[in-house]
């Protein structure tokens, strides 16, 4: 009696099984950072402008990760060079650092980044001159951060409160345009600790001196 030829050959089935079965072809999906969790390791090389590098508050030369600024919040910008809303949103990112650092209680505690995904350092000094980028920014030219952070969306903001363990915890973040500039100062002060009725009570009183 004929033996059947199998309709599918050797090799192939062999392949197959060692695809379905080899972790390396398992892709991990990394989901997006959202409040309530913890910052995934992130490495970034000290800047070499000193005042960025006093600004950070780091001590030593190399890379430092984000629990290592010294700060109570940290707010990163993940943005692309190339990204129009990224642009558009660059003057709201200023004035959120110059509304902080005019700010008696909270200068020197909520410290702001940028990590450009997918730009070189050339790209990254293109975008600071243009936008008078006052406070750090990194390229993430090979794009290892923003796959770490689940290959978000552009401009997405996480705002992380480094707690007394030097943990990051995330404690907000927010996908697109960036409008409401006092809400999200709120958010910080918040995440700073400052409950939400003494931030009332402080734009009232700062409203009844002012008038």
């Amino acid at each position: 009696m004929k033996m059947r030829k199998s309709l599918i050959p050797l090799p192939f089935i062999l392949i197959f099984f060692l695809f379905m079965n080899n972790s390396a072809f398992c892709a991990t999906v990394i989901p997006e950072p959202r409040k309530g969790g913890k910052l995934p390791a992130i490495s970034l090389p000290v800047p070499k402008n000193p005042g960025e590098k006093l600004y950070l508050g780091l001590a030593r030369d190399g890379s430092f990760k984000i629990h290592q600024i010294k700060a109570k919040v940290v707010l990163i910008k993940i943005f692309n060079l190339y990204c129009p809303v990224c642009q558009s949103t660059a003057s709201a990112m200023v004035e959120l650092y110059h509304q902080i650092e005019k700010h008696p209680d909270f200068r020197g505690k909520i410290k702001l980044i940028g990590i450009g995904a997918g730009n070189n350092e050339p790209e990254i000094e293109v975008f600071k001159q243009y936008n008078n980028i006052p406070f750090p920014v990194f390229p993430d030219e090979d794009l290892s951060i923003h796959k770490a952070l689940g290959e978000v969306r552009t401009p997405f903001y996480i705002a992380v409160r480094i707690n007394r363990e030097r943990s990051p915890e995330i404690v907000y973040t927010h996908l697109g345009g960036l409008t409401d500039i006092q809400g999200l100062l709120d958010s910080m002060y918040e995440a700073y600790g400052v409950p939400q009725e003494d931030l009332k009570r402080d734009e009232e009183l700062a409203t009844s001196t002012a008038n």
